[in-house]
């Protein structure tokens, strides 16, 4: 079995096998119950979100992965809870935060849905409604955006500090903080000397096979591994930092990625591969160490998951549920997940941007691109003097080696596949098709299926006011000022 590709049977087996390895359960899985147990006054809990730079499913030893190197996400899947089924609001980076952030679908955020944009103020973000309620909040490196935010105090995610043991020199013994850990692994460009000397072997590296397999694209997967390996090594540093100051056992630790890897037809797409990302919670005393989560979950569920923890009402606007339910145990099974996309980098002439709502249940995923005339991945041709072509793809060895070779049979089918324009509608089974190669959107025997998750889709437009529910061909989102 590719190890981009994991069952939830093979997730199991290899939980319990990090959980008996790791022997580190006893003394962090005592929480709140245990407290109350021994007469001891409850605390607020603390929260450290660690959030990676554009790390995508399943690159993480917890799912399989022959190639990565997590022993950090390991450990916090084996003492807390791995999520099997999570994914981004959008494929995009700064779409992303700003749902994770705000507990909200991107299209309800105003200019927040495109790239190189800016949130209004207008927004409640959970850092800020933590601190309102008592809580200290920080960050550091990237936290919103990437963009800009003169209505806002500091970055929405937090005021910067120079470290995460810095941000706790200061803490007050008796006051709960909320730290946004924010990465820049693995984004690109690369150091190829970094991934030399990570002693990843190129053979083990999985290539999906919507990219060709050759020994550059080898090589480039290496250069990402070692960057998620030297993120994973920094949250490891700072759960030991958690450990030296005895707030293990009440620190809850999410550690996830914003969106899928940067490679062609992953980030900035609706696959699976730019919007399935790693999550793993520890939560001492609420999620069991072992715990296997394979609910459909979205990243815009943190928010709500964070207050609902603090004892903090969600606010109604907040498209996010709560995990709480999930990670004991309770929570009905979710039906589907949406993500979205609207512009993402200047690729196209006039910055045009190519919107994108897609449904994913755990079997289907059902994609509507609201302008199939328009280039997926950008033009092919420069959109302006100071910009290349298919700029929604992020420039890098990979994408050389393709669009140097395009012509020849051996590339021509991943250099479509990343670039070719696309129809109205897609429809993948991913039982059967986990990397969305074959559209089944105008076969007979799936009309029905196709016509049912429209429906939820569009209902689901509509509910949360998605103003492409009404007018799906709208220029809003073009006409945002772009700031990169």
């Amino acid at each position: 079995m590719s190890s981009r590709h994991l069952g939830g049977n093979d997730v199991r087996r290899r939980t319990m096998l990090i959980s008996g390895i790791s022997g580190i359960t006893g003394a962090l899985a005592l929480g709140a119950p245990a407290r109350a147990a021994r007469g001891e006054p409850d605390r607020p809990v603390n929260i450290l979100l660690a959030i990676a730079d554009d790390w995508g499913y399943p690159d993480a030893g917890a799912y399989g992965s022959q190639a990565a190197r997590t022993p950090t996400f390991d450990r916090l899947a084996a003492e807390g809870a791995l999520f099997t089924h999570a994914y981004c609001a959008a494929p995009s980076c700064t779409p992303s935060r700003n749902a994770l952030l705000t507990g909200q679908a991107p299209h309800r955020l105003g200019a927040g849905a495109n790239l190189w944009s800016e949130l209004p103020a207008t927004f409640d973000v959970y850092p800020t409604l933590l601190e309102q309620a008592g809580y200290r909040i920080g960050r550091i490196r990237k936290g919103y955006g990437p963009g800009v935010f003169p209505q806002w105090p500091h970055d929405p995610a937090g005021p910067a500090f120079p470290s995460f043991g810095e941000f706790l020199q200061q803490q007050p013994e008796r006051t709960p903080f909320c730290f946004w850990l924010g990465s820049s692994d693995p984004h690109r460009p690369y150091d190829p000397g970094l991934g030399e000397q990570s002693g990843i072997d190129p053979a083990s590296v999985d290539v999906p096979p919507y990219l060709p397999d050759t020994p550059e694209v080898r090589a480039d997967v290496v250069n990402y591994l070692a960057e998620v390996q030297r993120f994973d090594r920094e949250v490891g540093d700072a759960l030991q930092l958690l450990e030296e100051r005895g707030l293990a056992e009440n620190t809850i630790v999410v550690m996830t990625g914003d969106h899928g890897w940067p490679w062609p037809r992953a980030k900035a797409n609706a696959y699976d591969a730019g919007t399935h990302v790693p999550l793993a919670i520890r939560w001492p005393g609420r999620a069991a160490p072992g715990t296997v989560v394979d609910r459909l979950t979205v990243l815009s569920d943190l928010a709500p998951t964070f207050l609902h923890a603090a004892g903090l009402p969600t606010p109604p606007a907040m498209t996010g549920q709560s995990l709480l339910p999930a990670l004991s145990g309770t929570a009905a099974q979710r039906e589907f997940v949406v993500i979205e996309r609207e512009r993402h980098s200047f690729a196209r002439e006039g910055n045009l941007s190519y919107p994108i709502r897609a449904l994913r249940t755990h079997r289907w995923l059902y994609i509507r691109n609201f302008f199939p005339e328009r280039w997926p991945a950008g033009d092919p041709q420069p959109p302006s003097p100071d910009r290349g072509i298919f700029g929604d793809i992020d420039a890098g060895p990979t994408k050389t080696q393709l669009l140097e070779n395009r012509h020849r049979p051996e590339f021509a089918t991943a250099f479509h596949l990343a670039t070719g324009k696309r129809p109205k509608e897609e429809l993948y089974d991913l039982e059967s098709d986990p990397h969305s190669l074959e559209n089944l959107a105008d076969h007979p025997e799936c009309a029905a299926v196709k016509t049912r998750l429209r429906e939820q889709l569009q209902n689901w437009m509509l509910r949360t006011d998605d103003p492409r529910a009404v007018d799906p061909r709208t220029d809003f989102w073009d006409n945002v000022k772009y700031y990169g």
